[in-house]
């Protein structure tokens, strides 16, 4: 495996209700050891030698309220990115306003919207073309086909969360897994994140059964149109799913350091900081 100093984690998340009230209105509250505030984050992070992050605004808890995820991105000294969760009718300058703090795209889990509020994201996806920033999106089995027509003609620069949620039930031949591999086809710059066993695998931890999917996925994009990304701080785990024993099941899906090195840390230097080493 890569050093770990070198990696990056592309998809994490932010809980204090002491310092950041939960919005009323939420979904879902986050409570007892899925609480993570920015200090716990810090000491996990130094605990596996990982300085970058690209923290992920949580539909729950916080919804449309950015500020503690802006907060920690403040006091990253620009080593962290974010993706927000923003209303899809959002003016544009609102969208500016959040890339110059960091923000590089704005992220959707389709569950959480109607179909009605889905029509809406077109909008937001041609204002994220004309600002160079990346929608984020989350589907989950079937789902990819709705998601396939907020983004259908669109040069939008794509990220996809956690191996496209696959279900492992209906076997790699199924029509939805066959099109999340078809993304690795776009023109425009699609990521996928190897990421969130536990949100589409059955326990327990190594969570064998994704192992050819995600062998399937890795060989449609390549590590170099793919990231890795913890998802801490593990929301609605039915058993114990810990941060370190997680870098470990990534990198034994890639045969070679240089590979490791491209998941881990180079297409995400690439494609979300910009940069090239």
């Amino acid at each position: 495996m890569t050093g770990k100093q070198n990696m990056i984690d592309c998809h994490l998340h932010l809980f204090d209700p002491v310092r950041f009230p939960y919005a009323p209105d939420t979904h879902y509250r986050p409570a007892g050891h899925e609480i993570a505030t920015l200090a716990q984050m810090r000491a996990v992070l130094a605990a596996n030698g990982i300085e970058r992050v690209l923290l992920v605004q949580p539909n729950s808890a916080y919804g449309t309220d950015n500020a503690m995820m802006l907060d920690a991105i403040a006091q990253s000294g620009g080593l962290w990115r974010g993706m927000a969760v923003v209303d899809p009718d959002i003016e544009i300058d609102h969208l500016c306003a959040l890339k110059r703090q960091g923000v590089i795209g704005a992220t959707c889990v389709l569950q959480n919207y109607s179909p009605e509020d889905l029509r809406r994201f077109p909008a937001l996806i041609e204002k994220l073309v004309g600002l160079d920033m990346i929608f984020d999106v989350q589907f989950a089995g079937d789902e990819i086909f709705a998601a396939q027509s907020l983004f259908a003609g669109s040069p939008v620069r794509l990220a996809i969360d956690h191996c496209g949620r696959p279900d492992l039930s209906q076997g790699r031949d199924a029509p939805a897994f066959r099109a999340l591999l078809d993304l690795a086809d776009r023109a425009a710059p699609t990521t996928i994140k190897i990421s969130g066993h536990h949100k589409f695998a059955p326990f327990p931890w190594p969570f064998e059964a994704a192992d050819p999917f995600i062998a399937e996925i890795l060989s449609a994009f390549t590590p170099a149109r793919s990231v890795w990304g913890s998802d801490w701080p593990f929301l609605r785990v039915p058993e114990r799913v810990d941060y370190s024993p997680l870098l470990p099941l990534a990198a034994r899906y890639l045969d070679s350091d240089a590979a490791r090195d491209q998941l881990f840390r180079r297409t995400a230097l690439r494609e979300f900081w910009g940069e090239r080493d």
